[in-house]
C-alpha cells in the first residue's frame, strides 16, 4: 500500500510536476517578453495613431463648424444688405415714379390750358371776323334801305362808311343803356 500511496502522491492531480511546472513559467515569461517587446508598442502605436486621428477630427470638425458659422454670418450680412438695398431701389422707385406722375400731370394741365387758350383765341377771331360780316351786311342792308327811304343814292363809300358807323355806334350805346337799365 505505500507504494501506491507513493504513486499516487507523485501523481495526484492537485500537485503539480515541477519539471511542468518550470517549463510553463519558462514558456509564460517568453511569451510575456514577446508581448511586450513587439506586440505591445504595436499596440500603444497604433491606440497613439487612433487617438491622433480621432483629435485631428474633432479639430477638423471644429474648425469646419467655425468656417461654417463664419459662412452663415456673412450670408446673414449679405442678405440683410440685399434686402435694404432692394427696399430702398422700391423706394426710389415708388418716388421716381410720383416724379413722372407729377411732371405728366403738370405737362397735361400746360397744354390742357394751351389747348383752351388756343381754342378762346380762335373763338375771338372767328367772333371779330364774323363781327365784321355782319357789319359789313348790315351797312349793306342799311344803307340800301337808307337809300331807299331817304330816296338818294347813298353809293359813296366814304359817305356810306360814315354813315353806317354812326348807325352802329348809335345802336351800341342804345344797346348799352337799355343792358344798364335793366
Amino acid at each position: 500500500m505505500l507504494k501506491t500511496e507513493m504513486v499516487l502522491a507523485s501523481e495526484s492531480p492537485i500537485v503539480p510536476n515541477i519539471s511542468e511546472l518550470i517549463l510553463g513559467i519558462v514558456a509564460f515569461l517568453i511569451l510575456l517578453f514577446i508581448l511586450k517587446k513587439y506586440v505591445v508598442p504595436r499596440f500603444e502605436k497604433t491606440y497613439e495613431e487612433r487617438a491622433q486621428k480621432i483629435e485631428g477630427g474633432i479639430e477638423k470638425a471644429e474648425k469646419a463648424q467655425a468656417e461654417a458659422e463664419k459662412a452663415l454670418s456673412e450670408y446673414k450680412a449679405q442678405l440683410a444688405d440685399a434686402r435694404s438695398e432692394a427696399a430702398k431701389i422700391r423706394d426710389d422707385a415708388r418716388l421716381e415714379a410720383e416724379q413722372i406722375k407729377a411732371e405728366l400731370r403738370e405737362q397735361a394741365e400746360s397744354e390742357s390750358q394751351r389747348i383752351v387758350a388756343q381754342g378762346h383765341a380762335q373763338l375771338q377771331a372767328q367772333k371779330a371776323q364774323i363781327v365784321a360780316e355782319l357789319r359789313a351786311e348790315m351797312g349793306r342792308n342799311a344803307v340800301e334801305l337808307a337809300g331807299r327811304i331817304v330816296g338818294e343814292s347813298l353809293e359813296d363809300e366814304a359817305r356810306r362808311r360814315g354813315t353806317v358807323d354812326r348807325f352802329l355806334a348809335e345802336l351800341d350805346t342804345a344797346g348799352a343803356t337799355n343792358g344798364a337799365g335793366k
